[in-house]
């Protein structure tokens, strides 16, 4: 996310604190800060928020912030019954925005088989909303005056990739790239999605995974360079199409 937080806040129809800091970063790795959008009860009216929070879900019984490297997605056919992620679908359901994310496409098979990085976007230049849950996690070791004895954390729901119609589709180029696709969320649905508060969580997983390729259906793919690869890489030239990177 290399968005401005004064444009993210408007693009999310939501507030922030005047002190949020949101690093900019075109290589985002799990267990780094990512924003999030969600929604509390502040004096009874509901309130639209953006916070950072690290990526890699921490459930409130957790011993140690270490389970969140396993949890930065949630399996969206599993997710209301596995142990670190039922209890947030429940009542923490987040947006996690995004300007685009990296896919790996594989050629080949064997040990001739290679892979090229690919930078999904929305066309236009829009963010992407994923569907996400969030948990507040308090480290048992900090003290209760301690600032950052609680950590906010996010996992990305996802789902299986469409199905190849062979109409050399969006979605069929997003079929070859990948057998996961991470939940994006039609903007009407996301107010649904971020209503606070104990719900009946299936029929809202099941509403956004019915929608979720009509939203891809308007991204756009481009193979950028490998040095994606490598998270100590981070600067605007890792979304530029690869073919302008060999340009003299």
């Amino acid at each position: 996310m290399a968005r401005a937080i004064g444009d993210l806040v408007a693009e999310a129809e939501a507030e922030a604190d005047d002190a949020l800091e949101l690093r900019k970063s075109w290589n985002v790795a799990p267990t780094s800060d990512v924003p999030i959008v969600l929604e509390r009860l502040v004096d009874d009216e509901v309130v639209r928020q953006v916070h950072v929070a690290t990526w890699g879900l921490v459930p409130i019984w957790a011993k140690d912030p270490s389970v969140g490297v396993r949890a930065f997605n949630a399996r969206s056919e599993t997710v209301l019954e596995k142990p670190t992620f039922r209890s947030a679908i429940k009542a923490r359901r987040c947006a996690i925005p995004v300007e685009g994310y990296y896919e790996w496409k594989k050629s080949g098979a064997g040990k001739t088989a290679s892979k090229r990085p690919y930078f999904v976007h929305p066309e236009g230049g829009s963010l992407i909303f994923f569907a996400g849950i969030y948990e507040w996690w308090k480290d048992p070791s900090k003290t209760e005056d301690d600032p950052e004895r609680w950590l906010l954390s996010c996992s990305i729901l996802t789902m299986a990739s469409p199905d190849e119609t062979g109409e050399s589709t969006v979605l069929d180029e997003l079929h070859g790239l990948h057998d996961r696709l991470p939940i994006p969320l039609d903007r009407e649905t996301m107010s649904e999605w971020l209503n606070p508060g104990d719900r009946e969580a299936a029929p809202l997983v099941e509403q956004v995974r019915s929608e979720a390729y009509e939203v891809a259906g308007g991204w756009s793919l481009r193979e950028v360079g490998s040095a994606v690869g490598n998270v100590r890489n981070n600067g605007p030239e890792l979304i530029e199409p690869v073919q302008n990177l060999f340009a003299e």
